[in-house]
């Protein structure tokens, strides 16, 4: 194993805490990457890991070890995108996460295009719309909507989406369709937890200026596929991206109620760290995603 394989295997190491999960990810035998980090160590001739039969963890040695492998290896990576840039053809792995119904109905249908249009891109693609830490766990860049909080990150704007407070036919039928927010505040939602774990208000432009509510509710969920699925069941109101119910509108299962106060629309963005600006594989997908989702509304 040369040295800048070392380097890799040792920066996964420490990022997954385990030799185990390292050796699965890169598809090496466990006793070989044993092997490489005790030769590493000997070679440098100090300690990079604290090992127990559970965790594994950087030494204050190896943790400065660690940040300078970073840096080599992102250089030499940008390095060699730099003349595949050149060439219009990037190449390699590329992990991103998606947010799920995004994904579902802006991207996987497509892919086939951006496969034809850059075959030597590998894609491991994860679904969810938890938090993630792009650097531990090795991803290039995500998918998120709301004005993005991280200034560790890079961020471009892909899209707009147009939002609608509705509830199913049923419930409107059961409960009746409020004409005032006087009188939608005794009704009924299906409350979203966003990643902070905090509920979601309903928001309205009253005026040009917003407003917030909070309604009480039988249920709270933290999927985007569980909040429309509770509507649809009749459990209450959502406030949701328009491309996203757009069926069930026009089916007439959901109706939607204050058209002229909708909230301002909810941007997404593609968010990557800062040491990925230089790489072709992310540009070209962060293009290609702006492409896909300019039409979004």
């Amino acid at each position: 194993m040369d040295r800048l394989d070392a380097m890799h295997l040792f920066v996964r190491i420490v990022d997954l805490g385990s030799f185990t999960k390292a050796a699965d990810e890169l598809q090496l035998p466990r006793a070989s990457v044993s092997l490489a980090l005790q030769q590493l160590e000997l070679r440098l001739g100090v300690r990079l890991l604290n090992r127990t039969t559970r965790h594994v963890s950087a030494t204050l040695d190896g943790e400065a070890y660690y940040l300078r492998c970073q840096q080599i290896l992102q250089d030499v990576g940008d390095s060699e995108d730099l003349f595949r840039s050149a060439q219009l053809r990037p190449k390699g792995k590329l992990r991103v996460d998606l947010q799920g119904t995004q994904a579902l109905h802006f991207v996987l249908p497509h892919l086939g295009e951006f496969h034809t249009r850059y075959p030597d891109i590998e894609l491991e693609i994860g679904l969810g719309d938890r938090m993630v830490d792009l650097v531990r766990e090795g991803i290039d860049c995500v998918l998120r909507s709301g004005e993005p909080k991280d200034s560790s990150m890079v961020g471009r704007r892909v899209a707009l989406l147009g939002l609608v407070t509705c509830a199913s036919r049923d419930y409107l039928a059961r409960r009746g369709t409020p004409q005032t927010l006087d009188e939608f505040r005794k009704h009924h939602a299906v409350n979203y937890a966003g990643s902070s774990g905090r509920v979601l208000p309903f928001d309205f432009l009253v005026d040009g200026e917003k407003r917030s509510l909070m309604l009480r509710g039988p249920v709270t969920v933290s999927s985007a596929y569980a909040y429309s699925a509770c509507c649809l069941a009749g459990l209450g109101f959502v406030q949701v991206p328009r491309y996203h119910v757009e069926a069930q509108l026009l089916s007439g299962e959901l109706v939607e109620v204050f058209p002229e106060l909708r909230p301002a629309p909810m941007p997404v963005s593609v968010l990557y760290p800062h040491a990925r600006q230089l790489s072709s594989r992310v540009r070209v997908f962060v293009d290609w995603l702006a492409e896909r989702m300019a039409g979004a509304n």
